[in-house]
Parts: C-alpha cells; sequence; structure tokens
C-alpha cells in the first residue's frame, strides 16, 4: 500500500488530499500517469462514490496542466451536451489534455447529441475497482485518524474482514463508530464496533462468533 507516486507526487497533507494506491485504483493511476501517449487528448476515468476518482483527477490535473470535468456522467440537457461536445473539440486544437470523470462507463450516460454520443463510445476509459482488502484496511484507518478518534489497534483489520467491500460503506463505517466515540468519549474497541455496527444493521445479528473468533 502506498500513496499516489510520482509525478503525481506534491500533494502534501494527510486526509481527504491524499491518494492511496492498491490494486484496486493502479491500473487508472498508470493510465493517467502515461497520458501523453493516449491515442486521443481526451479520456474518461469512472469510478464508484467516494473512490477518490475527483481527487484523482484534481491531482492529474496539477500534473498534466489539463481540464477535467467532473460529474460528466451526469448530463443531461442540451447545454451540458453541447458544454461537454466544445470541450473536447478544444483539447483536440489546443493539444490540452482533457479528463472526463463519471460514476459509469461513457455508454450509459444520458447524451442526446448524436455528435457527443459517437464520441464518447470511441474515447478510451479507465476505471476505478472497488476497494480490495488492502485498501479497505488502509482507508478505515485513514478516516479514523482524520477524525481524531482512538481506536483498538487491530480494530481496521477486523473490520476489514467483515464490512462491505465498497468505498460508501467504509464512510458509513468509520462516520458511524466516530460518532459513537465521540459521544460515549470512548475509544472504539472491537466489542464497541461490533455493538454499535450490529444495532445499525450493518453487520450481522448472530447468537455467538465461532470458537476460534471469541476473543475478537
Amino acid at each position: 500500500m502506498s500513496q499516489i507516486s510520482l509525478p503525481f507526487e506534491g500533494h502534501e497533507g494527510q486526509g481527504e488530499g491524499d491518494f492511496l494506491v492498491s490494486e484496486a485504483n493502479r491500473i487508472a493511476v498508470a493510465f493517467l500517469e502515461g497520458w501523453r501517449a493516449w491515442p486521443l487528448s481526451v479520456a474518461v476515468l469512472i469510478g464508484p462514490p467516494r473512490s477518490g476518482r475527483s481527487t484523482l483527477a484534481r491531482q492529474f490535473a496539477r500534473m498534466s496542466g489539463g481540464t477535467v470535468i467532473d460529474d460528466a456522467h451526469g448530463t443531461a440537457t442540451p447545454v451540458e451536451d453541447h458544454r461537454l461536445f466544445h470541450a473536447w473539440n478544444a483539447a483536440q486544437t489546443d493539444h490540452r489534455p482533457l479528463l472526463l470523470v463519471g460514476q459509469a462507463p461513457p455508454a450509459s450516460w444520458p447524451v442526446a447529441l448524436p455528435d457527443l454520443r459517437s464520441r464518447l463510445a470511441a474515447v478510451p476509459h479507465v476505471a476505478i475497482d472497488p476497494p480490495d482488502e488492502a485498501l479497505t484496511r488502509a482507508l478505515i484507518q485513514r478516516n479514523f485518524d482524520a477524525a481524531g478518534a482512538g481506536y483498538a489497534a487491530d480494530l481496521p483489520d477486523w473490520l476489514a474482514r467483515r464490512i462491505d467491500r465498497s468505498y460508501a460503506a467504509i464512510a458509513d463505517v468509520t462516520r458511524r463508530l466516530d460518532r459513537a466515540a465521540l459521544s460515549s468519549g470512548r475509544k472504539i474497541s472491537i466489542p464497541m464496533a461490533k455493538q454499535v455496527l450490529q444495532s445499525a444493521g450493518v453487520l450481522p445479528i448472530v447468537p455467538s462468533d465461532p470458537p476460534s473468533a471469541q476473543r475478537e
């Protein structure tokens, strides 16, 4: 697990601004780092909510001097269609990279302008995948550290093996536990996390853990 590598390096600080690189997003990072080799001056970056796609796009803009249009998947009006179309043409004319950022592949975008639809069909796109276990664990730890919540050392690993493997779930779980820690004034332990998340219906409620997990 690493934070984003050169040539994206240069964004200092901890927390939301850092982009953690794992097998879930390594291909996307490499693709944006190699923007000079793109067959067109335009590409699409897609990823689930809370996946860091906007953070990665901003770092790409700083590195390349290119333009980013975030939430491009929300195009649904003639005005927005023409904005994307003109941005596309400007990227080709100025030889300045344009990165369109969305949640789903371009073929599913609600585009009405035929010329834009045909261009999007030909554009290369790269995806940020759902988080693997290593990235899940790292994001859990980073969220707790950013919030200043005290937590047991083995809590991130315990959570990473049990919660839904999605960026939205990681954000939801860590937010719930941080709030519980603030309201109780307690450090987040595994028993506390289990109680809070089972009460919220986030973890399955079972009579007891298997013998090998009793200590958890």
